[in-house]
């Protein structure tokens, strides 16, 4: 599968299905995986680009710092190489932040954008996440922030263990320093006071338990039209837990939107 190198990083990503470009951007601390059951559907109806952002899977892993603009130009990058125009954009936690900078920045090439978490500033345990990646370290820091990000009661199922233990056991692939640099670079813009320009088209989604649920809701209330929409028994990485329930809700988006292929009545 193909890289990009357009911004100076080497960025991962996988292509699947055929249409309207849908661009996937995934959370700390997982990689394209976590939209595993996203691609599996949507790649139906629409060229479903999955994204490895700096740091994670298969991408490069700057240890010096760089910032949310960075991040979002690595996927404008990986946007020019495909020959995209125009797409849907989603992503989830600091990916959603950078879904957020590219649809204020660039609102002719996206014609929605899914934000799932959706806080448009730093966030309160940033602090917290740059010393457990780089001071407790991975092996020990990982797993618990994994947890931390779903419902209380997902870890123990079988399917919760199953799909946590797929990302951590990508451990070696993985630099703590890295990582801190992401939530560094997270934590050095607020959007919050640019929200009322956005033009494009915008649903947040927040699980239940989720720790961003009071920032998305903001988000939703500060963006022109946004729809916000919460997923019951879930935690932030609500696309995961719950994925039926998760496109059923970008689905509705997507048909109120006309962006939604006309075959499909679902």
């Amino acid at each position: 599968m193909p890289y990009s190198n357009s911004n100076g990083a080497k960025i991962y990503y996988e292509v699947s299905g055929q249409g309207l470009p849908f661009v996937m951007v995934h959370a700390n601390p997982f990689d394209h995986n976590l939209w595993m059951y996203q691609i599996a559907h949507f790649s139906t109806y629409f060229k479903v680009i999955a994204i490895d952002i700096r740091g994670y899977g298969r991408s490069d892993k700057p240890e010096t710092p760089f910032s949310l603009k960075d991040m979002a130009d690595d996927v404008l990058g990986v946007c020019r190489d495909e020959g995209v125009n125009e797409a849907i954009l989603g992503g989830v936690s600091v990916g959603s932040g950078m879904a957020i900078l590219l649809g204020l920045d660039h609102p002719e090439m996206f014609k929605a954008i899914i934000l799932v978490g959706g806080s448009s500033g730093p966030g309160g345990s940033i602090d917290e996440r740059i010393h457990g990646y780089t001071k407790v370290g991975i092996e020990k820091y990982h797993i618990q922030h994994l947890r931390e990000l779903v419902a209380p009661d997902f870890p123990e199922t079988k399917l919760g263990k199953y799909l946590l233990n797929t990302f951590v056991e990508r451990d070696p692939w993985l630099s703590g320093e890295s990582i801190g640099q992401i939530f560094r670079a997270r934590g050095g813009l607020d959007m919050t006071p640019r929200l009322g320009t956005m033009k494009v088209p915008t649903l947040v989604i927040n699980g239940e338990y989720d720790n961003s649920l009071a920032g998305g809701k903001k988000t939703a209330s500060l963006i022109p039209g946004a729809v916000h929409k919460i997923l019951p028994k879930t935690g932030h990485a609500c696309n995961i837990e719950d994925p039926a329930g998760f496109d059923a809700f970008v689905i509705e988006f997507l048909h109120a939107n006309n962006l939604m292929p006309s075959s499909t009545s679902h």
